[in-house]
């Protein structure tokens, strides 16, 4: 349990004493998670799509022989 205090007091210490440290804090967790969850998105759309994107389609986009 004490440690657990001591973890927190040490957090309060390093991020939030200061109002500039934490606001930073804040915005750049809220970059890195939108980020985070951007990417893991984007990776489950494309495992669910395979064969139904554009990319996948051979024939799109190019011109028939004459």
């Amino acid at each position: 349990m004490a440690a657990a205090v001591r973890v927190w007091e040490g957090l309060y210490r390093v991020l939030m004493r200061r109002n500039s440290v934490y606001v930073t804090f804040v915005v750049a967790g809220a970059f890195v998670g939108e980020r985070m969850v951007d990417s893991g998105v984007h990776k489950l759309w494309e495992y669910n799509n395979v064969g139904k994107r554009y990319e996948d389609i051979p024939v799109l986009g190019q011109r028939q022989s004459e």
